[in-house]
């Protein structure tokens, strides 16, 4: 049980029906399609749809109580005595019963930011967490104004860490997550060139991402990318963990390896073991790391339990593919940032004869679209042997990688069907093919055929 209708009342002052009786919530709803019994139905407004016209079916489906817009009429088939709390706006009412039920279960709150790395570092973070409290994390994407709220309101109530990621696209909307989650504990992963075309500059970025320290509590912690000089400039908080690569920063980061299963690194002359590749991974570590410390986590604990870390899916996760081939599905979004780190740990993976490319579109890049695709032939050279862009705006990854060098198949491709068929020389063992595409493009379409049936 999350609680009853009578605590519901003590947040909601506007309601009718039976709500003093303590029926028990077990859990939430916005579908009226979910099939769940005891549950509170909120239904939502959105461009397209309208949830309060679905009452009846998340009724049948296990709902004895809802939120109700005080604007809409009540429907004839309800009875008298169901539970109906009136507001003004159920989106905001979800956001507000977020937070009250946030500060009854008052777990120690960790809110992760960051234009690249937060679902990474999120997973880090919980692997590391989990071997010592009973912890409830993000699950998915759900990281905005709806799916942060419903995140917090599927907790247990024996939750002791609650583990928030906060996305973002405009100014004001980390603001409003942090607000409502209160976090202990904010990472800002680090600030890349995602929703640009919304805030102007990385400048305008690292301010976006900075909000997270309006709902950081007075005694919190802010763990943050000690190696961006940006975050340095603009950030206020006065108890401040830097990490990275850099001798300054307050954890360290030394001896980055790249290995055939993961990437090794020290920090403070301790060993870590990660089995994902790359530098960037190494920091989203790091922060999982020193927060774990900040939680007075041994020391062997967390060494141990981010060699087995589970990932959200299509975060550079490797496949094997028809023939033998390796596919690297890393088709989860990109960035300029992300599409340049993933490609130079390509570069460093030595037991493959040939390196393969697959590019398509990053979007939210603005006005400097078309500079951003282009920087990404800074990072082609012979150690690729050959790369296929897919794409409106891709185009101009092959155009410019074209300009620079003639040591790099490079070619773009209008067809799905056309990619494919390129991709058939190269599906043999000694190859590895990575997928990097913002998640519009939905990439992970074309692995799939190229991953055998049994």
């Amino acid at each position: 049980m999350l609680f009853t209708t009578n605590w519901l009342t003590k947040i909601f002052s506007n309601y009718k029906g039976l709500t003093e009786n303590n029926i028990k919530i077990n859990a939430i709803s916005t579908d009226s399609r979910m099939k769940s019994e005891q549950t509170l139905f909120i239904p939502l407004i959105g461009d397209t749809f309208d949830g309060h016209h679905y009452l009846k079916a998340a009724i049948k489906n296990g709902a004895v109580a809802t939120l109700w817009d005080e604007q809409k009429e009540i429907p004839d088939f309800l009875p008298h005595d169901f539970p109906i709390f009136f507001v003004k706006d159920t989106i905001v009412a979800l956001q507000e019963l977020a937070f009250k039920y946030r500060q009854k279960v008052n777990p120690i709150v960790v809110g992760i930011t960051g234009s690249n790395g937060k679902t990474t570092t999120k997973d880090l973070v919980g692997t590391i967490l989990q071997t010592s409290y009973t912890t409830h994390i993000t699950k998915g994407n759900f990281n905005n104004h709806i799916g942060l709220p419903l995140t917090i309101l599927s907790m247990p109530t024996n939750t002791e860490v609650l583990v928030l990621e906060m996305g973002m696209n405009h100014f004001g909307e980390i603001s409003r997550l942090s607000k409502i989650a209160e976090p202990d504990y904010a990472i800002i992963t680090n600030i890349g060139e995602s929703h640009i075309e919304f805030l102007g500059s990385r400048f305008g970025i690292t301010k976006a991402k900075l909000e997270i320290e309006d709902g950081l509590k007075q005694n919190g912690c802010l763990i943050l990318d000690g190696d961006e000089e940006l975050l340095q400039e603009q950030v206020q908080f006065a108890n401040v963990l830097r990490c990275g690569l850099k001798r300054e920063n307050d954890i360290q980061i030394k001896n980055v390896q790249l290995k055939e299963n993961g990437t090794s690194f020290s920090i403070n002359d301790v060993i870590y073991h990660i089995p994902l590749l790359g530098v960037h991974h190494a920091k989203n570590a790091s922060y999982a790391i020193t927060l774990g410390k900040q939680l007075g986590i041994e020391e062997a604990k967390i060494k141990e339990s981010i060699k087995y870390i589970a990932m959200t899916s299509m975060r550079f996760e490797r496949i094997e593919g028809i023939n033998g081939v390796s596919i690297i599905n890393d088709a989860y979004n990109a960035s300029p940032t992300s599409m340049k780190a993933s490609i130079e740990v390509l570069k460093q993976m030595d037991d493959f004869h040939k390196k393969i490319l697959v590019l398509g579109d990053m979007f939210e890049l603005g006005d400097d679209s078309e500079q951003w695709h282009r920087s990404i032939a800074d990072v082609i050279n012979q150690e690729i042997h050959a790369v296929f862009t897919i794409g409106d705006m891709a185009s101009v990854i092959t155009e410019e990688i074209n300009k620079r060098t003639n040591d790099v198949i490079c070619e773009h491709i209008h067809t799905p069907e056309s990619l494919i068929k390129q991709l058939q020389p190269f599906l043999q063992k000694d190859t590895i093919v990575l997928f990097k595409a913002s998640r519009g493009m939905k990439l992970e379409t074309y692995i799939d055929k190229l991953i055998p049936r049994s």
